[in-house]
């Protein structure tokens, strides 16, 4: 079977080189008349995509097709269809490749209760890393659970719970204040000082079960993010370094990287397509 493109070209080297008409060499090779006229008018967007391809790829390492083509169409806001996106991109081998991991059966877990409205549900959790010296350093993240917003990353050597309730007064100031937060057992978390301030400003903690981290998927995922697209991409030699990055990285987070959570859009577009 050869391809229709392929008899085009075949139509016209007989036209050229045997002077037949051109309506008795689409004839010959079984095609119409207008795909023998028919020119490709892609070729400059097709070198646009490809462009774009290469500065994400190049730009965010760990970045597969669905988020860049995510990012073409939602974020960019580029009518391009999957398919061609998809073509280029295997074209260029820009394919990752992932390690396949061993799934373990597990019992069904309880599905999350998803927010229908920002500020219903928070989550918070700690993350750990280390400067280039070994000094170890600690993040506290908190996220809003409707749109996957990273509210904040705190950062420093030791966050105790005077330091949590410092950074979630200074969110509350500025969005308002959460029906809920959930978060895990951690000595923060638990202590007295905390449930004191959450009980004046009327704001359930909503404690998980120990060794159930699924029960806060949504900041456990966010966390993975923040792994996997930052941590692991830098070397940090001081503290105000990483306070510095969190910032520039968390204003890409919210507002260029498309979420799997949001149905592919942006946390700040999802919050303003619910506004």
């Amino acid at each position: 079977m050869v391809a229709p493109s392929r008899r085009k070209d075949l139509a016209k080297y007989y036209v050229d080189a045997r002077s037949i008409s051109i309506r008795l060499a689409c004839l010959i090779f079984n095609i119409r008349i207008t795909c023998y006229y028919y020119q490709p008018k892609t070729a400059d967007d097709n070198e646009q995509i490809a462009k774009l391809l290469i500065d994400l790829t190049n730009s965010h390492k760990n970045w597969g097709f669905k988020l860049c083509f995510l990012y073409l169409r939602n974020v960019l806001g580029l009518p391009y269809n999957h398919k061609r996106v998809y073509r280029i991109y295997h074209e260029l081998e820009l394919n990752l490749r992932i390690k396949p991991k061993r799934r373990i059966k597990r019992d069904k877990l309880q599905t999350l209760v998803v927010p229908t409205c920002i500020n219903q549900s928070w989550s918070m959790d700690f993350m750990h890393d280390a400067l280039t010296d070994g000094r170890a350093i600690r993040l506290f993240n908190v996220i809003d659970d409707f749109n996957r917003e990273a509210l904040t990353i705190e950062v420093d050597f030791s966050l105790p719970a005077q330091r949590v309730i410092r950074s979630l007064n200074q969110l509350i100031e500025c969005r308002g204040k959460p029906n809920q937060i959930r978060c895990d057992n951690g000595p923060e978390y638990i202590s007295n000082d905390l449930k004191d301030w959450a009980t004046k400003q009327g704001i359930v903690i909503e404690y998980i079960e120990p060794g159930n981290p699924q029960q806060n998927a949504y900041v456990e995922r966010f966390n993975k993010t923040v792994r996997y697209d930052w941590l692991n991409q830098e070397l940090f030699d001081s503290l105000e370094q990483v306070r510095q990055q969190a910032e520039v990285w968390l204003n890409h987070y919210n507002n260029e990287r498309p979420n799997m959570g949001n149905g592919g859009f942006t946390p700040i577009q999802k919050l303003n397509m619910a506004a």
